[in-house]
């Protein structure tokens, strides 16, 4: 019987903390050793932290993770370590380092060099071109890097069928809802097809604007899933793998029996045995489902709790209306760093109704967290009179709106800048899309937590986490920003089921006026709602960045210019 013991550590690194992902990394290789396993893997990029963008350009960055390599390689023994990283050669590559008995044995650069949506990485990397397969005792695998193992041929069918038995495809994917599932589903067909065991290693953690959701796993050659990771948290599976069920397969079914003439042979490099180790009596690792409220949630939390940790930040703060929005950012605080380390501010203004002050102190209770109460009136007041000569004869509109929101903005950067707390904004998808947002008000923060939630999904996601925490007013009510009298957001815009609808396809089908208008949608809504979201460009180039959740987000994916004639 041929077995091999792998193990896939899924960390969540910082972005240039090169000495703390150092320490991270050897941390996670001692549990693995103890677990006996004989092929340790951690994630792409995972010295430096996935993506450092421009970091890359600094030559002393570059040497560092050359001294961190250094240091990794000393403390690996009788046991194969692979792991990404940064390296630079003729050129800089996206490589994967693999390291046994204190050598380095060989790097596998990335071919596939993404370069659509978050990605970037054709401005920092050099594609490879090998295609190399590993022996050890007896076992023949092989290792690729994130978007190559999405390519049905380059390289894993190269890589398959020179003989590798096991790929093992190491990543730094962001996640958005239901991806997922499209990307098991792809395993599965590659590990069925190739008929070889695939081990998918991905980061976890928030960085900036994206979140690496983990669930790693590792698929049979029938292309069954063996063991999954957790969800948005660090984790460490071990499996050994029963190698001979690799050659029952392909005897059963010879699919890749005719690629071998169509390639040349990849190199083999043979790995010295090193050691054997006992009985595994127990693979680590379970099976984890989650419905999209629930994947949604948590990255929203993953994501907040690793921007403020990241970056150094004690508490957060935000302002609370009483609506919907701001009551689920809450919520989401709350679950990512704890009460104590979250400071509501209820600013009322003349027009705040005694329903959102009641709600605003229910939700404060039910979540624990400290309350501030500023009214705004005094300060509005104090505006109109100083303004009342310009604005002499000339009605009221929403400039007088935007003067309230922008009093709010002020007063939360203030608390801000005393006590040094990140202001987290309460803007959702919808509302950013269409500029249903004051610049410097409402907008004015350091973190936009769910800048790319629908209002529609901000209500049934609320509800699924809610737990009673959320005032059930909160979900039946109007909703409105409350800056005159009887406003409500219908007052400007469409009911956001028909808004969301018209914005997923025009954000993210990348739809004309003329085709959304195709689905049954009202074409004066359809013109108006296109016209809102090419005019809110600016505001949107200067918002705060936010956690990415759909295909398309409102941040780096999403590239438009400010001045642009295009009708569309």
């Amino acid at each position: 019987m041929r077995n091999l013991r792998l193990a896939l550590c899924q960390i969540n690194p910082t972005v240039g903390d090169i000495e703390g992902n150092l320490f991270k990394i050897l941390s996670f290789v001692e549990d693995a050793y103890k677990k006996n396993a004989e092929i340790v893997v951690f994630p792409e990029l995972a010295l430096t932290g996935y993506t450092p963008e421009d970091l890359l350009f600094y030559p002393s960055f570059i040497k560092k993770t050359e001294r961190a390599l250094e240091e990794i390689t000393k403390n690996v023994m009788d046991f194969i370590l692979i792991a990404g990283l940064p390296v630079k050669r003729d050129d800089l590559y996206n490589s994967a380092v693999i390291i046994t008995d204190k050598k380095i044995i060989d790097y596998y650069d990335k071919i596939y060099l993404p370069n659509y949506s978050v990605f970037d990485e054709m401005r920092y990397f050099k594609p490879g071109s090998r295609t190399p397969v590993y022996e050890y005792d007896g076992v023949f695998f092989a290792v690729n890097i994130c978007e190559d193992i999405f390519h049905p041929s380059l390289p894993s069918l190269i890589q398959a069928t020179t003989g590798a038995e096991l790929i093992i495809n190491i990543s730094a994917s962001p996640f958005y809802a239901g991806k997922h599932k499209r990307k098991i589903k792809m395993l599965s067909t590659r590990a069925y097809d190739l008929g070889v065991y695939i081990a998918y290693l991905n980061m976890v953690g928030g960085q900036d604007e994206i979140v690496m959701d983990g669930r790693s796993l590792i698929i049979s050659p029938s292309g069954e899933i063996i063991t999954m990771a957790k969800a948005f948290e660090e984790d460490i599976i071990v499996v050994e793998l029963d190698m001979e069920e690799v050659t029952r397969t392909r005897m059963r079914e010879p699919k890749i029996r005719w690629e071998t003439e169509i390639f040349e042979d990849a190199e083999i490099t043979k790995i010295p045995l090193i050691r054997k180790v006992g009985d595994l009596k127990k693979s680590t690792g379970s099976m984890y489902s989650l419905s999209e409220e629930e994947e949604i949630f948590k990255a929203l939390v993953t994501g907040l709790r690793d921007y403020v940790n990241k970056n150094g930040f004690k508490k957060v703060c935000l302002g609370l209306s009483g609506g919907i929005d701001s009551s689920f950012v809450a919520l989401i605080a709350v679950e990512a760093l704890g009460s104590d380390r979250v400071t509501g501010v209820f600013m009322p203004s003349r027009y705040t109704s005694r329903e959102s002050r009641e709600d605003v102190y229910e939700l404060v209770k039910n979540l624990g967290i400290e309350l501030i109460e500023i009214s705004i009136d005094e300060i509005f007041e104090e505006y109109s009179i100083k303004l009342a000569d310009l604005f002499k004869d000339l009605p009221e509109d929403v400039t007088e709106e935007n003067i309230q929101s922008r009093i709010r903005g002020n007063i939360l950067m203030a608390l801000s800048n005393k006590f040094g707390w990140l202001v987290i904004t309460t803007g959702n998808k919808s509302e950013m899309a269409v500029g249903y947002a004051t610049l410097y008000g409402d907008m004015a923060g350091g973190y936009a937590v769910i800048k790319d939630v629908y209002k529609t999904q901000v209500y049934n996601i609320a509800k699924w986490a809610s737990k009673g925490r959320i005032p059930e007013r909160v979900f039946i009510k109007p909703p409105s920003a409350e800056l005159k009298p009887n406003q409500t957001d219908q007052d400007t815009l469409p009911p956001y089921e028909v808004l969301d609808e018209v914005l997923k396809r025009h954000i993210e089908k990348c739809m004309s006026e003329n085709e959304i208008i195709e689905y049954g949608f009202d074409r004066e809504t359809v013109k108006k709602v296109l016209a809102m979201v090419k005019k809110a460009e600016f505001k949107r180039r200067q918002s705060p960045p936010g956690i990415k959740i759909t295909p398309v987000s409102l941040g780096k994916d999403w590239r438009f210019p400010i001045t642009n004639r295009f009708g569309g």
